[in-house]
């Protein structure tokens, strides 16, 4: 099975701006998910959405580079790292994001695992995409 998912989405929008989107616990919340999160090394988030909740630390926070985190859904002991990555472009930014260690989970966990965040990441980058330009109400 596959460990990690790899999304690329090109944003019309200047790095820093795209940075603020997923970085700010304010900006998270409105178009991905409930957050408790500072983009510093060393925090301690939580992310909210209905029955789930989602923990972790700040690994790496490079502005307007690079943030990296564990991601741990409550009621597993199994710690994944996401990561986001941007590059600046003559198009606005390109942005990476991977989600890796999904192969942790035990089973067929794992595989079902996989499958919703698959499904998740290319939701959330629609989502992002969304807010970046202004239409989410």
């Amino acid at each position: 099975m596959e460990d990690k998912i790899i999304k690329q989405h090109q944003f019309a929008s200047p790095i820093g701006v795209v940075w603020t989107a997923i970085s700010e616990a304010e900006q998270i919340s409105t178009w991905f998910i409930q957050a408790d999160f500072r983009a510093e090394q060393g925090y301690r988030y939580t992310f909210t959405h209905e029955q789930t909740e989602i923990h972790g630390e700040v690994m790496v926070a490079n502005p307007v580079y690079e943030l990296t985190y564990s991601w741990i859904v409550k009621g597993t002991e199994v710690v994944t790292m996401v990561s986001w990555r941007l590059e600046e472009n003559s198009e606005g930014t390109l942005l990476t994001l991977e989600h890796s260690g999904i192969s942790k989970y035990p089973g067929e966990t794992a595989i079902m695992m996989f499958q919703n965040y698959e499904g998740g990441w290319i939701s959330c980058l629609k989502d992002l995409d969304v807010h970046l330009n202004g239409k989410n109400e």
